[in-house]
């Protein structure tokens, strides 16, 4: 049996980056395990593909919440990626840094160099922002960053009304400033998606001391007392096992890194005994701590024939499919949303609390994205920093069971609040003036929505997540009962393991969370070299 310096259990978002830059010394033995299949589906690479990925069983594990009162009782869609790069593979390729505010924050939470000044070179390092910028975009990095190329006269008049109502336009809101609106920036080069697959890995897989192994399912660690030697995992059905001279890294995502930890025997006590787990280390933070952006839909008739809805039809997309596939170029470029906004709901706050992803589209089944065959468009509106938190738990010893999601979505007044108010100005930038020559009725919420009571039971009863997990298996000192991992990402009581992805995260990120699961595995990746070269001292 090969020995390995490294096993990386995910190859996803983070585990693409790990692989490339553990690799790159020559004397690094590196294992990267894929549940998945290779990356090799025809929509993977066209940008609007995700529509189809999304709903996909081959490449999508296709985990559902599991049905809460406070969200009508419904089972919510959470996709997570299922081959190579991920969910980067298969998601809306928006990229979203975030607000200082929120590494800043973590830092104050006793996790030492995780402030913004300390994680913006790892932002840098590795993005090449395709429009340039200031100095805090980066340009040579692997991943490819552009601004959405194609524009529209309904979202340009968007755009406008928001100026209109008092809103600032914003042409870079990954640059520290976050406040305003804009066209998104997305993980695209030259036409198709820039996945962490496409970005970091493909270009390195010939490298002699990288192995990728795909069709391998993890289904727990291999513990020598409390210390990590190994990973078990299956191909078709037949189990094998690999060890790990140096660290095992679970990067398998904020769903199934906590569910490995369990299944190992890592967690909470009494929940493991419950399923028969032997207790190794009774981590009560395991699992906890879940957190995702919540949002609702509101939708409005538009009075031309110029949306999405009518040019994925007929004559009008075989043209959109002859300028994509001779210039790159097209509605074949749209990632989830085309506009951003960013706007604080109260004016005593320094900062933006929600979120809006504007299309020129609106669906009749939003479950199958399935688009209306009249003009519409679609505003999503989100609380950017919730503070409702669920759980992510085994419901069963079998690795083959998904777990149990729990979100606990708007339990917090806060977010309530938030989510109100963001679907109030999103109706005012509506009503602005600007888009009085497109502008029909709002279908949903609908006139009839004009109370709070009103918004709020729209919200808890047609929202979705946004498919932003994280914080599972959290940072923080060893005074904090609920950390899993310590600022260097090692778990807390359980020697040659770390955990390098979303579950890390301990508060939930002010947008989208791909690049930010990105910066993690750039900066996890620093700490696993600094640490093997005894730099660091626990």
């Amino acid at each position: 049996m090969t020995a390995w310096d490294y096993i990386i259990v995910g190859a996803g978002s983070a585990g693409c980056v790990l692989a490339n830059r553990l690799s790159a010394a020559p004397t690094n033995r590196v294992l990267l395990l894929e549940a998945g299949r290779k990356d090799d589906s025809p929509y993977i690479p066209v940008p609007v593909g995700f529509y189809k990925l999304l709903n996909s069983k081959t490449y999508n594990w296709g985990f559902w919440t599991e049905p809460e009162d406070g969200t009508g009782n419904r089972a919510i869609a959470t996709p997570r990626g299922k081959t190579l790069g991920g969910s980067s593979s298969i998601n809306g390729l928006l990229y979203v840094r975030g607000q200082p505010l929120d590494y800043d924050t973590w830092a104050q939470f006793g996790n030492r160099g995780w402030s913004y000044e300390s994680v913006l070179p790892y932002f840098r390092r590795s993005e090449t922002f395709v429009d340039g910028g200031d100095d805090s975009r980066g340009t040579d990095g692997p991943l490819s960053i552009t601004t959405t190329t194609e524009k529209h006269e309904l979202l340009d008049a968007f755009i406008t009304a928001a100026e209109a109502t008092g809103f600032p336009r914003n042409a870079d809101y990954n640059d520290g400033d976050q406040d305003g609106f804009g066209y998104y920036q997305m993980t695209m080069r030259n036409g198709k998606r820039a996945s962490t697959a496409r970005a970091f890995l493909h270009p390195v897989t010939s490298r002699p001391n990288l192995k990728v192994e795909t069709n391998a399912f993890a289904t727990g660690v291999i513990l020598e007392g409390r210390r990590a030697v190994g990973i078990r995992y299956t191909v078709k059905g037949q189990p094998r096992e690999a060890r790990a001279s140096g660290e095992v890294i679970l990067a398998a995502g904020a769903v199934q890194s906590p569910q490995l930890l369990e299944l190992s025997g890592i967690g909470q006590a009494e929940l493991l005994s419950t399923h028969g787990i032997g207790v190794v280390h009774d981590l009560p933070g395991v699992g906890e701590n879940y957190r995702d952006h919540y949002g609702t839909r509101m939708r409005w008739r538009v009075t031309q024939p110029i949306t999405l809805n009518q040019l994925t039809r007929g004559l009008p997309f075989v043209k959109e499919l002859a300028r994509y596939a001779l210039f790159g170029e097209g509605i074949l470029t749209y990632g989830a949303g085309a506009v951003h906004g960013f706007v604080k709901t109260r004016p005593d706050m320094d900062t933006p609390d929600v979120q809006f992803h504007l299309a020129h589209a609106s669906y009749a089944d939003a479950a199958t994205r399935k688009l209306e065959k009249e003009p519409g468009m679609t505003l999503a509106v989100c609380q950017l920093r919730p503070e409702s938190q669920g759980t992510i738990h085994i419901k069963s010893p079998d690795p083959a069971t998904p777990p149990a999601i729990i979100g606990n979505f708007l339990s917090n007044p806060i977010d309530v609040d938030a989510i109100v108010e963001g679907m109030k100005i999103g109706r005012r930038i509506a009503g602005a003036a600007p888009l009085d020559a497109y502008r029909g009725h709002e279908m949903t919420p609908g006139a009839d929505c004009t109370a709070d009571a009103d918004f709020e039971r729209f919200a808890r009863e047609t929202g979705q997540t946004l498919y932003h997990i994280v914080g599972t298996a959290k940072m923080g000192p060893a005074s904090d009962r609920m950390a899993v991992v310590d600022d260097r990402l090692r778990v807390h009581g359980v020697d040659g393991l770390r955990v390098i992805d979303a579950s890390i995260m301990p508060t939930l990120i002010s947008g989208n969370t791909n690049a930010a699961t990105i910066m993690v595995a750039e900066k996890g990746a620093d700490m696993v070299l600094e640490d093997a070269k005894g730099r660091v001292v626990a």
